[in-house]
């Protein structure tokens, strides 16, 4: 395998519990407030289970973004996290720390799943969040895509790679949190699906391999996300020929072992 390009570690997403801490300029304002506040902004926090901005780290201090900012669970975890981010900064592969688990076992619970059993008949193991995250571009839709040091600098090099080969890869999407993939499950439910049926399309929450920041999906131009067409591709003919030179593996081919649908998309970077 050639050298991989180098990756601008400054643009990091350190990684609470509860809390992101984000870089401001990759946040879009959804308010008045939230645009004055991102224009003079270095760092935002973000509640992970809902996205909302709760307060922005400015040059003169801290500017809370809700009421009752005090009060918010896992705040002083993630003021903690903002006060190292300058060690961050300069971490390299060596240093790739995960997450303890939060609430995860207990929410499993009030969703009505059976976590031992579905560890069991799936083969899959709950899958830790990193303690920071890379930036390595954007995904489809100009979201910030995150994915673990390692995997951010083998996606680009994947994809440049690809590019030459005058094939285009889109990331659709990269890390996803607990939180994130609770909220999956909880919104099917409202809308009248069962855990079976949604568990035949997602991997239950804490056993999502997105939860390591190691895999995306991966989509081309003008095909729809996420979806079985996309093995009729030529950037799936490319990927089948090639990723594994970059480190990257499909998760879930047909009839694999885990009980997951054929997901042609999605491709998870392996650690040597």
């Amino acid at each position: 395998m050639s050298r991989l390009p180098p990756l601008p570690l400054k643009t990091v997403l350190v990684n609470t519990a509860e809390i992101e801490v984000w870089p401001a300029t990759l946040l879009r304002a959804r308010s008045n407030l939230d645009a004055r506040a991102l224009s003079r902004a270095r760092h935002v926090l973000r509640r992970k289970r809902d996205g909302t901005y709760l307060a922005a780290e400015l040059d003169i201090g801290l500017l809370p973004l809700i009421p009752n900012l005090q009060r918010e669970a896992g705040l002083d975890a993630a003021l903690d996290a903002l006060d190292a981010l300058p060690d961050h900064a300069r971490f390299g592969l060596e240093h790739i720390g995960t997450l303890e688990l939060h609430g995860l076992h207990e929410r499993l619970d009030a969703l009505g799943l059976d976590e031992a059993a579905y560890a069991r008949r799936s083969g899959l193991g709950i899958v830790e969040e990193p303690d920071w995250l890379a930036f390595a571009g954007f995904d489809r839709y100009r979201r910030a895509l995150w994915l673990r040091f390692d995997a951010a600098r083998a996606w680009l090099h994947l994809r440049d790679a690809a590019l030459r080969d005058d094939v285009v890869l889109e990331a659709i999407s990269g890390y996803r949190s607990h939180d994130y993939q609770l909220g999956i499950f909880e919104r099917k439910l409202a809308r009248g699906l069962d855990i079976d049926e949604i568990l035949a399309v997602n991997a239950a929450p804490g056993f999502s391999e997105h939860h390591g920041g190691l895999a995306l999906d991966i989509g081309a131009p003008d095909e729809p996300p996420a979806e079985e067409s996309f093995e009729q591709t030529a950037a799936f003919a490319w990927l089948q020929t090639n990723a594994g030179d970059h480190g990257f593996a499909m998760s879930y081919p047909r009839d694999n072992l885990h009980g997951i649908v054929y997901e042609p998309w999605h491709w998870c970077y392996q650690p040597a």
